[in-house]
């Protein structure tokens, strides 16, 4: 390129930035205008305080973390541990297909095809065939016309919120909604309000005396609620939607391979036509035993965020193992829907056994996700420490992934598990908890003062 043609197109560069540039000047004079600051260090933040007293409260009592354990090998109803086994109750793998032969063969064979990475955004030259065909395979699920997949299901839910919204705009979210959704709403721009949890008549109401000032409306729910185990009222929504005019955002993370007779989800659960709904978003990382995302609805929706959802078109393609092993996994909830009653069944054992032995399960309906609730989170990462040590290993949900007050232990149930191993789960959580709240440990006994003091001295 000579010299004429690179400050010609420097030229046209800096034009498109025009508009930039002006507000970085106006920015730049109002900077020299103030008295010089001083930036604090990550230490002095106080998000960062509150993890310190988290971690100084627990080894004052002498609590090991219980997160970031390393596995040594594949986690489904059991778990590799320090060379110890451990009944596990914190995976996702709800079907029990993560250490299926056929699972793992098909990502196997997606690597020696098409190598490790897609190793570019799909836009340019990262498509590949089999991209295609998981999607396909998506969208026949809900019996929609298309659907996307993207790397990350975090990642999911911030982009496509992201894309379709802007500050003209209105979000609706029911109040427990994951924090994926609240940053794309974030990102967007866009107005927000929640209404109280599954509560139509709050939804309605907001509906009625806010949406009619904003150009596009969006209002988002869970299938499965991932913290509480219950699910949305899916009926009474598509019945708002039918009044109102919006669109509807249904989240399946958790849903897919649990609610319904064959696993469909939400809409097959209440016997409802998949269509009626705008937007259904998944992930990958559960049922189908992969990594990543999915929205899938009409051709317009699935082309408009192919085409400008950046989490999309600037992210690289799905890794071709992870699309094999979801396209291979959606082929046996299909082949086995046995696999579906037998989650059913088990996380009724454990939700019954749990109320009979006067555990606070919460909202939970028994769709494989049970939180045991207890309280104060110090309470709630000795009682998982606990059950480690007898040998199941089931997390706690702590402050700020939960409010101060409702930490809880989460039990996610499989297929896979047996009787026995949700006996003695339940069993053990039920005498250890009575154990703790009997001594009245948690926060609430600790002197946060004291505790606060020697942080700072240290």
């Amino acid at each position: 390129m000579n010299e004429n043609k690179r400050q010609d197109l420097l030229a046209r560069m800096r034009g498109v930035q025009k508009n930039v540039e002006q507000g970085r000047s106006v920015r730049s004079e109002q900077l020299q205008q103030q008295v010089t600051r001083q930036q604090p260090g990550f230490a002095d933040l106080p998000e960062y305080k509150q993890v310190k007293l988290q971690e100084m409260a627990s080894q004052q009592l002498g609590m090991a973390n219980p997160f970031y354990r390393g596995h040594e090998g594949t986690s489904g109803p059991t778990a590799l541990i320090g060379n110890r086994s451990y009944d596990n109750f914190a995976s996702y793998d709800y079907l029990g297909l993560n250490g299926d032969g056929r699972v793992q063969r098909a990502a196997a064979n997606a690597i020696a095809r098409y190598g490790i990475s897609a190793s570019a955004s799909r836009v340019v030259a990262g498509e590949r065939t089999i991209h295609g065909e998981l999607e396909t395979a998506i969208a026949a699920i809900y019996g929609v016309e298309d659907a996307v997949c993207f790397v990350s299901g975090y990642l999911t839910n911030v982009t496509a919120i992201g894309c379709l919204m802007g500050p003209k705009d209105l979000v609706i979210h029911d109040e427990f909604i994951h924090n994926s959704a609240l940053t794309g709403i974030k990102l967007s721009g866009a107005n927000r309000r929640f209404y109280k949890h599954n509560d139509m008549a709050d939804l309605e109401r907001i509906l009625s005396t806010i949406a009619p000032q904003h150009e596009r409306v969006l209002v988002i729910s869970e299938g499965i609620f991932s913290m509480d185990g219950d699910f949305a009222d899916l009926p009474g929504l598509l019945a708002l939607k039918q009044r109102f005019g919006f669109w509807l955002m249904m989240d399946e993370a958790h849903s897919l391979g649990v609610l319904g007779s064959t696993g469909r989800g939400t809409f097959e659960h209440f016997g409802l036509d998949a269509r009626d709904v705008d937007i259904w978003m998944g992930t990958l990382s559960k049922t189908t035993c992969s990594c990543g995302g999915y929205i899938a609805g009409s051709e317009a929706l699935i082309t408009l965020l192919k085409a400008q959802a950046g989490g999309f078109v600037y992210s690289v393609g799905l890794a071709p193992a992870l699309a094999a092993s979801a396209l291979e996994s959606l082929k046996i909830l299909q082949e086995e829907p046995g696999r579906v009653q037998r989650l059913r069944d088990n996380s009724r054992i454990f939700l019954e056994r749990a109320r009979q032995k006067g555990l606070d399960t919460g909202l939970s309906e028994g769709f494989s996700v049970v939180p045991v609730i207890v309280a104060d989170s110090l309470r709630a990462v000795a009682l998982s420490n606990q059950l480690f040590e007898e040998g199941i290993n089931a997390l706690p949900i702590i402050y700020p992934a939960v409010p101060e007050g409702l930490a809880r232990l989460r039990f996610f149930i499989t297929s896979a598990h047996s009787e026995e191993q949700i006996n003695r789960a339940v069993d053990l959580t039920a005498q250890h908890l009575g154990e703790l709240t009997a001594r009245n440990f948690g926060i609430g006994s600790m002197d946060v003062q004291k505790l606060l003091a020697s942080m700072a001295g240290g």
